[in-house]
């Protein structure tokens, strides 16, 4: 058995490599996809969520994506890209669908952390 100081330093210690491994882990999913366009980082940055005002994302939480439309709503593919493996579906919640905004990115566009969830969703421009 320890002394109460001596579990209280081991616990102390714990605390920063702890926090460290979860900076670390957003760290890694806290980065723009490959290739993407720095001049879309204003869209990007530029969207909220609709009935809050919070702000979705950066262009390093969003990302395109595969989605489907179902019976309620839509549905977007969350795979490695962003940190959930193996892919899932996700419903999209409805107050998560941004309405009557462009899309320049020709795709719909999810944004998503592992920790949030699904924060928006932007359709794809109309064909």
């Amino acid at each position: 058995m320890g002394s109460a100081s001596s579990d209280g330093m081991v616990m102390s210690m714990r605390v920063p490599l702890v926090v460290t491994g979860l900076l670390l882990a957003a760290t890694a999913y806290a980065r723009p996809p490959e290739n993407a366009d720095p001049a879309l980082a204003p869209w990007f940055e530029g969207l909220h969520q609709p009935h809050t005002g919070i702000s979705c994302c950066s262009i390093a939480d969003c990302r395109p994506t595969d989605y489907r439309e179902v019976p309620n709503g839509y549905e977007v593919l969350i795979d490695d890209r962003f940190g959930l493996s193996p892919p899932q579906w996700q419903s999209v919640p409805p107050e998560k669908i941004l309405d009557h905004i462009g899309n320049p990115t020709g795709r719909a566009v999810v944004c998503f952390t592992p920790a949030a969830g699904i924060m928006c969703f932007v359709r794809p421009p109309e064909a």
